[in-house]
């Protein structure tokens, strides 16, 4: 069974005086192959630091701990070989890449990660299907990638990615963010399908617990701090709806 390890993570950012600031502390995770593992907690308080840190952002400094992948360290790997262990990270903000088709980008995407193209009819079958099943219009695929795309569009995309890659583990960065009621169904049954279909491991950083009415998560965590304050089952999350952060800010 796939297995990504997080032992005691520290992680700093760079900041513009020139100094550098400490947002992970320490944070100890494993999740395997199937697991939905929400990650929650206020504004700062490290949720997309641990996800950007596991996909390899430039932008954070691994100061002390492991990231392993079936045993293999993950922090020596280049971003792209990260994203052929089988890692994927859906952005809560994905960039613009002008010029380029999402079609071709997700071609590309899955040779290089696959190690060879797939056959185009069959190809061609597949991301027709998981549009249809995201509620994507055919002629999104040659629009360029997240260019005057909607967020819901966005996060659409995101998801098509992930079903189409078809990744060990997904990390899902807020992508409940900025959705209507309807496209945040859409999106978390395209989340369900992998799972049901792949079975991939899910680490789903949210604020809110709209999402997980859709996506259950067997496990939560409380971020606070850069330090995880509390961990449980879904009934932890329930209580989160009912109390908030406040408990744990005053801990802290």
């Amino acid at each position: 069974m796939p297995t990504l390890e997080i032992r005691d993570l520290h992680v700093t950012v760079d900041e513009a005086d020139g100094g550098t600031k400490e947002i992970l502390r320490g944070v100890d995770l494993t999740l395997k192959s199937g697991e939905v593992h929400a990650v929650m907690g206020p504004n700062g308080s490290g949720k997309s630091t641990l996800a950007y840190s596991i996909a390899g952002h430039p932008k954070y400094t691994v100061t002390g701990g492991t990231v392993t992948l079936d045993g293999e360290d993950v922090l020596a790997m280049s971003v792209d070989e990260r994203a052929r262990a089988g890692l994927f990270l859906a952005m809560q903000y994905p960039v613009e890449v002008p010029g380029v088709t999402v079609s071709n980008f997700l071609r590309t995407a899955k040779t290089a990660i696959d190690g060879e193209a797939p056959k185009l009819r069959t190809w061609v079958k597949d991301v027709k299907q998981a549009m249809d099943d995201l509620k994507m219009d055919s002629t999104f695929a040659e629009r360029n990638v997240n260019e005057h795309f909607s967020g819901g569009e966005k996060k659409r995309h995101e998801i098509l990615q992930m079903e189409l890659l078809k990744p060990k583990f997904a990390i899902l960065d807020e992508t409940d963010s900025g959705l209507d009621v309807d496209a945040l169904k859409v999106v978390s049954e395209g989340v369900n399908r992998a799972l049901a279909s792949t079975g991939p491991g899910v680490l789903l950083i949210t604020h809110y617990t709209r999402i997980l009415r859709y996506i259950k998560p067997q496990f939560v965590h409380v971020f606070v701090e850069g330090r995880v304050a509390e961990q449980g089952g879904p009934e932890l999350a329930d209580s989160l709806e009912e109390t908030g952060y406040d408990r744990f800010l005053t801990r802290a």
